[in-house]
């Protein structure tokens, strides 16, 4: 069942699709840019920009923050998005969370493939853990969900915990959900993005681009995992849910009712994503008192 927020999205006009020849990569990052832009945003007390070891990232620190720190890596099938995009999701996760946010702005393809982005996302553990104090959390949606999950099967025991919002797991595209769920993002598409992200056919096995083949799932902390009903992605995060709880991982699985894949970003569109950032802030508040 599609709620009605997520019918009206649906019947929303589109540009070309990313697969097709019309498709123009710069003008849609522009597009994407300008549009979150002009949202509105949260105050919050601190908003900064730094340099992580190389990689540019932006830290928010909510007023009264408490200990620790969230890394947060952007959706966008890894090729679309950066930090201003993610700028009014960021402060949200921030202000309800009561917790400093680091956003990483990590290298994007075709520009530069795999493994850019893990590797940037890794460089920004290591500032981070030099230079802040923690707990810290691994934290993204989409294909920043792959990159958190990647983040910390790469640093076992940095991590508090972890919040996957619908990620991005399998080049494959073996799930049921691909047929069945695929609701406002075409299979293709996601096919394409593997493509971008991918520097050779091999590394479509790698562990750190497709960590549903890595054997250190048993190293990781508490974890939730967030799905969309109508969302190609649902059953391999599910898929990852099952996993962790088999391997002994503290594992909560939610999946929204109603929600298409993207919903978490948009909370004046989607009543369910002011819900899920409230459910990701007690996580968060159990794991990270």
């Amino acid at each position: 069942m599609l709620f009605p927020e997520s019918r009206r999205a649906l019947e929303q006009p589109s540009g070309p699709p990313v697969w097709s020849d019309e498709h123009d990569l710069d003008a849609e990052r522009a597009q994407a840019r300008a549009t979150a832009m002009a949202e509105p945003r949260e105050d919050v007390a601190e908003v900064r920009d730094v340099d992580a070891d190389g990689v540019p990232c932006r830290l928010y620190r909510p007023a009264g923050a408490r200990p620790g720190v969230v890394l947060h890596a952007h959706g966008g099938g890894f090729v679309f998005h950066d930090v201003e995009v993610h700028d009014a999701s960021a402060r949200r996760l921030a202000n309800r969370t009561g917790l400093s946010v680091l956003s990483v702005d990590y290298r994007r393809p075709p520009e530069h493939r795999f493994p850019a982005a893990p590797d940037d996302v890794s460089s920004a553990v290591r500032w981070l853990q030099a230079h802040e104090a923690g707990p810290f959390v691994a934290h993204g949606d989409s294909a920043g969900g792959n990159l958190a999950l990647v983040a910390a099967l790469r640093h076992p025991g940095v991590f508090a915990a972890a919040v996957l919002v619908y990620p991005f797991l399998d080049p494959t595209a073996g799930a049921d959900s691909y047929r069945t769920a695929a609701d406002g993002f075409d299979p293709r598409e996601a096919s394409w993005y593997w493509e971008q992200y991918a520097a050779a056919p091999a590394d479509l096995e790698h562990p750190d681009l497709a960590p549903l083949r890595s054997d250190r799932l048993g190293t990781l902390p508490p974890t939730l995992v967030v799905t969309a009903e109508h969302d190609p992605l649902r059953d391999e995060g599910e898929q990852l849910a099952l996993r962790l709880a088999e391997e002994g991982v503290e594992v909560v699985a939610t999946r929204y009712q109603g929600q298409l894949h993207g919903f978490w970003r948009h909370p004046t569109v989607f009543p369910a994503a002011e819900a899920l950032m409230g459910q990701v802030a007690g996580f968060l508040r159990q794991h990270v008192p």
